[in-house]
């Protein structure tokens, strides 16, 4: 049986409709090949805002929104994290999940220490990292491609992605 982990930071419901239904396709097409079982990492996330944001913003007079204080973000992840395992199983693959409130590199690293993955599959509003990390290669897709290789799959799908 494959080993997949799902790694999220926003509804995958939500993220299928940003992605145009791929991550979904892309697990629906893993299963028609056999047995799979998707673990969902859920990232909590953090209301911190970066700092190159607020220099950015300071400098046009525009400043990025942080959530509402009362914004229970652990439980928006575990809520997450529900969803998509209802989801998977209800597409027949083998699913559960956890949550962390590792930032995405630190959250993969511990997970993929405790357990084997077939493929690991990113599908995360924060994945890209600012235009300057991802010209040095130091955002997190780059830093995961690293050790996983052609065994990530990051949505959106470009060259050198699929596997």
């Amino acid at each position: 049986m494959r080993r997949y982990l799902l790694v999220l930071d926003s509804d995958l419901l939500a993220v299928d409709e940003k992605f145009d239904l791929e991550p979904i396709n892309y697990l629906m097409a893993r299963q028609e090949e056999g047995p799979c079982e998707v673990v969902v990492l859920s990232l909590v996330g953090s209301p911190r805002l970066p700092a190159m944001e607020l220099l950015l913003g300071a400098n046009i007079g525009k400043f990025p929104v942080a959530p509402p204080a009362d914004h229970d973000v652990s439980a928006a992840a575990e809520h997450r994290m529900t969803l998509a395992v209802r989801h998977l199983t209800a597409i027949g693959c083998r699913a559960s999940g956890i949550i962390s409130d590792d930032d995405l590199i630190k959250a993969v690293r511990a997970e993929t220490r405790r357990h084997d993955y077939d493929r690991l599959i990113v599908a995360t509003n924060g994945q890209r990292g600012s235009w300057l990390a991802r010209l040095l290669r130091v955002d997190p897709v780059h830093l995961l491609r690293w050790r996983w290789r052609q065994r990530l799959v990051a949505f959106p799908l470009g060259p050198a992605q699929h596997g």
